[in-house]
C-alpha cells in the first residue's frame, strides 16, 4: 500500500512538471486525429451515421498505428505476437480521448 503511495505521488510529480514537455505530443496526436477525419470526411457521407463512423475510424486509427510500432519491432525480434499490443491501444487512447475532452472543453 506505502509503494503504491509512493509511485502515485512520484508519477503525479512527473506529470506536474513534465505537462510542458508532453503538451506538444498531446497536441500532435489530436491534431493528427483531426487530419485523419478531414481526410475521411472525402470517404463518407455528410449524414449522421457517416459522421459516427468517420468519427469512429479516426479515433481508432492513432493509436491502433502507434502501438503497431513496438509491436512490429518486437515481432522481428522475437517472431512472436507483442503480449500487451491492446494494453498499450488502450492507454494511447485514453490518453488521446482526454486530450480531446480537454482541448474541446477548455478551448
Amino acid at each position: 500500500m506505502l509503494k503504491q503511495l509512493i509511485v502515485l505521488i512520484l508519477l503525479s510529480l512527473g506529470v506536474i512538471f513534465g505537462t510542458q514537455h508532453i503538451q506538444p505530443i498531446i497536441l500532435l496526436l489530436v491534431s493528427c486525429r483531426d487530419w485523419i477525419s478531414q481526410l475521411l470526411l472525402q470517404v463518407f457521407a455528410g449524414g449522421e451515421i457517416g459522421s459516427i463512423i468517420r468519427n469512429l475510424i479516426a479515433m481508432l486509427a492513432m493509436p491502433i498505428a502507434l502501438a503497431s510500432i513496438p509491436a512490429a519491432v518486437y515481432w522481428l525480434s522475437k517472431r512472436r505476437m507483442f503480449p500487451y499490443f491492446f494494453h498499450c491501444v488502450w492507454v494511447l487512447w485514453l490518453i488521446q480521448t482526454t486530450a480531446i475532452i480537454m482541448l474541446r472543453h477548455f478551448a
